[in-house]
């Protein structure tokens, strides 16, 4: 369970990606512990609804917000202030999946989850640290990915990205501690999300992985994680300021490992690859 609001006080939080998945239950899970919770995401009409259906101690917000406008991120950090006098919590946790290999893909696949993934990241922390920092306290909540501290093939333009959100949140971390900021990834193993059932965005050919982000997962070891169990140990891992916050066991194995004996894990994922590519090719 999520820690309960009377241990520490209320924050005012926005969480971008909102409307579904780890978004919508890390969203629920604050306003259980009493969170003030602003429910940003694309699909303003899923965030509304997503919003409505939480109860707890704080309160959920709505609001409609695309990452990939800098200009909207920046003006919704600054209403968000002017309503409450302060920034707590900047959960950037918007995403998108990209899969396939990179022989089907094209720039513009790599385009569309570099402006989402990480611009859309890069926006949160510039609309959000500046002001953390003048105020002298803050928490910046980057959601990253296994995908971004091991090897992950059919998944490279994802991976990438991920590895991106890892580099600019352990890097700023560093850089914001002694101005009173916090920073965090959350890099949890495959997550049982509407993102594993998404076709490849619109606008963009589809690749032999589209669609297919389920069956993929589950040709790994370790099985699809709960989100409501991730979001309780995202709450868990933000009040004990966790650098890295990998959830779920098999995750936090694949990491060691991957850290300890990297060519062991890049034969057994190139192994498991060999198995699984020519099905996924013929499909």
């Amino acid at each position: 369970m999520a820690k309960s609001s009377l241990t520490r006080p209320s924050r005012i939080v926005i969480v971008t990606g909102g409307a579904s998945g780890i978004g919508k239950a890390l969203s629920a899970a604050l306003v259980r512990c009493g969170d003030t919770v602003v429910v940003a995401d694309l699909n303003g009409e899923g965030a509304k609804d997503a919003a409505a259906a939480m109860a707890g101690a704080g309160k959920a917000v709505p609001a409609t917000l695309d990452v990939t406008d800098a200009h909207a991120v920046k003006s919704l950090v600054e209403t968000v202030v002017a309503d409450y006098g302060r920034l707590d919590l900047m959960a950037n946790n918007a995403g998108i999946g990209m899969g396939g290999f990179v022989e089907e893909l094209d720039v513009d696949h790599w385009n569309r989850v570099i402006d989402v993934n990480i611009r859309g990241v890069v926006h949160g922390v510039v609309a959000a640290y500046p002001l953390m920092v003048k105020q002298g306290h803050g928490h910046i909540v980057n959601t990253a990915s296994l995908a971004g501290l091991v090897p992950s093939p059919g998944l490279t333009p994802y991976a990438m990205t991920k590895h991106a959100v890892v580099g600019l949140s352990t890097s700023l971390r560093v850089e914001g501690a002694a101005l009173g900021v916090r920073v965090t990834a959350v890099c949890p193993g495959f997550t049982d999300t509407p993102i594993l059932d998404a076709p490849t965005p619109a606008g963009l050919r589809p690749t032999s992985v589209s669609g297919r982000g389920r069956e993929v997962a589950q040709r790994f070891p370790g099985g699809l994680y709960d989100v409501e169990s991730l979001a309780n140990v995202i709450v868990d891992g933000i009040d004990r300021n966790k650098r890295l916050i990998v959830a779920p066991r098999f995750a936090r194995a694949s990491h060691l490992t991957n850290r300890l004996m990297p060519a062991v894990v890049e034969r057994q994922i190139r192994d498991r690859l060999s198995a699984a590519r020519p099905n996924l090719m013929s499909s």
